[in-house]
């Protein structure tokens, strides 16, 4: 099946039935109202993408009845601590814009306000790149790029803050040129200043693997970041250039067979080594946005194309109870008792439907349902 016959398919409302199908007769999802966190925020903030790019006010209402758990009338967010400093808690905050924008509700802002007031303040390395929580010190992470910039970069924009739209600029660059990898162009996932970690190189404090996902974190930051630029920002075009080069690096590295990408990038063919659903569909979002902003040249959209008929082919299954996604890695860090090594990696838990990975691929589904709409 081509893209272009999926995309008749319409998997994005598929999906977000599925999502729906999974609450309890109040139409609540228990996984989300336990706490104010990034993947619940991720999965809510496609829900509500849907909505609105569906026209669909069943979906719409979801994430606005979730949301409303967690905010309480003056702001302050139900779960949430400022002083945690733990970049992974501004995530579901990239609902708090269009909810504003709906309703008014000041309190809506006044959450945003708390979050920026968290980043405002977040300790960070000595040329001021965010740690990805306290309890990381020195440390910056993939992961925490597209967890907080975004937001930053919205939030400078709404409320016109644009030394804020400088600030999540400033963490992009910092950090891709950080972990960079000269030779395949690819991201490393972290990066300790204080070389202090068992996993950190004693010389260049990097991590020592290119983990899917957490580049899939980058590249939809980048993507995301963008779209709240102005285009005379002086770091505008040297983002997009970079977000273009990682793009190559990617293309490089994916699997001609399938179309998708390994948990480790780089080590295709590698004993235990398997093609793993995050990081493909992220890569598969953030090319589509890229060539529909135009932020990518049209050459990529062979490599977006077949990254999603390769998820639609052999990480996705239907039945009665709706779209099921397979091969989820279910989580992966940097610590004491997560090394960071190529065996560390592949001996995370794999699993199938998982929100970490349902999330994404609604977002990749509606990203390339618009861009092949608008050709």
């Amino acid at each position: 099946m081509s893209t272009q016959q999926t995309a008749t398919v319409q998997w994005s409302r598929k999906i977000a039935d599925t999502v729906l199908g999974s609450c309890n007769g109040q139409g609540e999802h228990e996984y989300i109202l336990q706490r104010w966190a990034y993947v619940p925020g991720m999965l809510l903030m496609a829900m509500g993408r849907a909505g609105a790019r569906l026209g669909e006010q069943e979906y719409l209402s979801y994430t606005k009845r979730h949301m409303e758990t967690f905010i309480r009338e003056d702001g302050s967010i139900r779960s949430y601590r400022l002083e945690e400093y733990n970049l992974d808690q501004i995530n579901q905050g990239k609902n708090l814009f269009p909810l504003y924008r709906e309703t008014g509700e000041q309190r809506y802002a006044e959450a945003a306000h708390l979050l920026a007031a968290q980043l405002m303040g977040h300790p960070r390395t000595s040329e001021g790149g965010f740690w990805h929580k306290k309890v990381y010190p020195f440390q910056m992470w993939l992961d925490g790029l597209y967890m907080a910039s975004p937001f930053l970069a919205e939030y400078g924009a709404v409320f016109q803050r644009l030394d804020l739209i400088d600030e999540a600029a400033h963490q992009l660059l910092l950090v891709e040129r950080k972990t960079r990898d000269p030779r395949t162009g690819l991201l490393y996932h972290g990066w300790d200043e204080s070389r202090e970690q068992e996993w950190a190189d004693s010389s260049t404090g990097l991590s020592s693997h290119f983990w899917s996902r957490a580049m899939g974190w980058y590249a939809m930051a980048a993507v995301d970041c963008l779209e709240h630029f102005p285009v005379t920002h002086p770091k505008r075009g040297t983002i997009i250039g970079i977000f273009q080069r990682l793009c190559g690096a990617l293309v490089k590295v994916q699997d001609q067979e399938s179309g998708l990408w390994y948990q480790v990038l780089d080590q295709a063919g590698r004993k235990g080594n398997y093609l793993e659903a995050t990081g493909s569909i992220m890569f598969v979002y953030a090319m589509a946005k890229g060539l529909r902003l135009g932020y990518l040249e049209p050459s990529f959209k062979d490599a977006m194309q077949k990254g999603y008929e390769g998820i639609l082919e052999h990480l996705v299954t239907e039945d009665e109870q709706g779209v099921h996604l397979h091969q989820i890695c279910h989580g992966a860090g940097l610590s004491i008792d997560r090394n960071g090594s190529y065996d560390y990696y592949i001996s995370e838990a794999v699993v199938s439907d998982a929100p970490m990975g349902i999330g994404p691929l609604l977002l990749a589904s509606l990203e390339v349902e618009r861009y092949l709409e608008e050709q």
